[in-house]
């Protein structure tokens, strides 16, 4: 996780409200496997939007399009984006380094209050990272239905047997 801890660490210390979802929460929530980038859902309010593009981009991640990041926290620029390109995720990348990648989602596949209040609190080398229940998660991969959501699915489908077990 060390590729991602200072992107934890500047959304806390920014106060961003966001929830790890995609690959590295499965990775979190105890499936080992492979991801290439951070896949995150933040809060869409202008304001809150705004923060969350100002820590991302204080620690010099860039627009992997050529468009403005301040536009990211605009919804009518969202929406555009959206009906126009058919953009899912706004995707930023370190220029410094290249497997540094970060996903946020253009909108909500689950309302934020929801996914925010059901997703927890992990301890990653000292940096709270909140991350989104498994049962959010398996919602958000039915909806994907890649075939390496489908075995995410099943994975943790395994995981959330073994808690019930408990």
């Amino acid at each position: 996780m060390t590729l991602f801890e200072p992107i934890f660490d500047a959304l806390e210390q920014a106060g961003v409200r966001y929830v790890t979802v995609g690959g590295v929460a499965v990775v979190l929530h105890g499936h080992a496997r492979l991801t290439a980038d951070l896949d995150l859902a933040v809060d869409l309010a202008p304001r809150a939007a705004a923060d969350a593009i100002d820590a991302l981009t204080g620690i010099g991640l860039r627009p992997r399009l050529p468009v403005e990041a301040s536009g990211f926290a605009d919804p009518a620029v969202r929406r555009r984006w959206i009906t126009d390109q058919g953009m899912t995720v706004f995707s930023l990348w370190d220029p410094d380094d290249p497997l540094r990648s970060v996903d946020l989602f253009v909108e909500h596949q689950i309302e934020f209050e929801g996914l925010w209040g059901r997703s927890q609190v992990l301890d990653i080398a000292g940096t709270p990272v909140r991350v989104a229940a498994i049962s959010d998660l398996i919602h958000m991969k039915r909806v994907a239905g890649r075939p390496v959501d489908l075995d995410d699915i099943a994975a943790l489908e395994a995981i959330q047997e073994r808690e019930s077990d408990r």
